[in-house]
């Protein structure tokens, strides 16, 4: 089933993240997202690939992108959108949203997480509204792992797994009906992937911050390759930890100083993956995509941007070449944690 999959849904090295059309960190005027979306379709070789979800601006990346496909008249047949479902668009009662404070810009509305049979279903049908005709051909649920970890005790835990998995049989259906093509997760713990995995047959698995040039178990190398051996299609993805990686002062979705123990060795460590950067010439975003994308089982790495004169760059940064003697020196500094992936760079 899941080779018969992989002929249906050809995915591109870079697929093009939506966060920022919901307005993760900075809120975007509105041409701006228009011409993100355009310049996405434009210089796609083949069907231009969205992921989104209706956490990402509480579904403003959603509706932004239903919208600007619809007036840029792009063919639905044209573009293949993944949808991450388990959080729900709600009524904004708060001067900011509560689900992710101080990470989404100038929002509307709120988003509440509804992980389980009726939710999935009502994520589903809100997320098609949103996308103003437009139809995810992939979904996931979204963000289990923050889901079991807000888990009160032992028994809600078993409760809130058990849920997980009622939301998968909610997804299957979609899928038997033909309404979708296929099936997978999204998280940011892959334990909990790993987890989910065993009890569920999955088409697609997208890890977010957690393969990345920065962080690399050699637990989940090997869960990698497993999954790829099954036929499951792997996407990375948020390979910059948030933009960390290449400037930014948020990590994963929050904002840190430096001046605690934790922080500190963060920042360190950047400091020195910048300088061995600058002795090769190699830009930060271009290792960390470089890495990213050759762990063996990898086939997509998922990007985001704000800008859209960068689309055309992090697509070329799929095609980059690093030289071995760069990450000899990373290896040789410690930076790189994997003898098994490092390895893989010499090679």
């Amino acid at each position: 089933m899941r080779e018969v999959l992989k002929e249906k849904i050809q995915l591109p090295k870079v697929i093009f993240g939506t966060s920022g059309l919901g307005n993760l960190f900075v809120a975007l005027d509105e041409t701006t997202k228009r011409e993100i979306i355009r310049q996405c379709v434009l210089l796609s070789n083949g069907r231009a690939v969205f992921d989104s979800a209706g956490k990402y601006g509480a579904g403003l990346a959603l509706e932004v992108l239903g919208r600007y496909l619809k007036e840029l008249n792009i063919p639905p047949e044209q573009v293949i959108i993944s949808n991450k479902l388990g959080w729900l668009r709600t009524e904004l009662k708060t001067p900011e949203p509560s689900f992710e404070p101080d990470v989404w810009k100038n929002l509307q509305y709120d988003a509440v997480q509804k992980i389980s049979y009726d939710g999935i279903m009502e994520c589903f049908e809100q997320g098609n509204t949103l996308l103003n005709g437009y139809v995810p051909q992939m979904v996931s649920v979204h963000d289990p792992d923050e889901y079991l970890a807000a888990a009160a005790n032992t028994n809600d835990e078993e409760k809130r797994y058990r849920d997980i998995l009622d939301a998968y049989q909610a997804l299957f259906e979609l899928k038997q009906k033909g309404r979708v093509q296929a099936v997978g997760v999204g998280a940011k713990d892959w334990r909990i992937i790993h987890r989910i995995a065993s009890d569920v047959p999955l088409d697609w698995v997208m890890f977010a911050n957690s393969m990345t040039i920065k962080r690399h178990p050699k637990q989940l190398a090997a869960f990698i390759l497993e999954l790829d051996k099954k036929g499951i299609i792997i996407i990375n993805s948020a390979v910059f930890h948030s933009g960390f990686l290449v400037g930014t002062d948020y990590f994963d979705y929050k904002r840190i100083e430096r001046g605690t123990p934790e922080n500190d060795e963060l920042f360190n460590w950047r400091d020195r993956f910048v300088a061995i950067c600058d002795k090769f010439g190699v830009r930060p975003a271009v290792a960390c995509v470089q890495f990213a994308l050759h762990v063996p089982g990898v086939s997509s790495i998922a990007l985001n941007t704000t800008s859209p004169r960068r689309i055309q760059e992090n697509i070329d940064m799929a095609y980059a070449f690093i030289p071995p003697a760069f990450w000899q020196e990373m290896d040789k500094t410690g930076l790189l944690s994997t003898d098994q992936l490092t390895r893989t760079w010499n090679s």
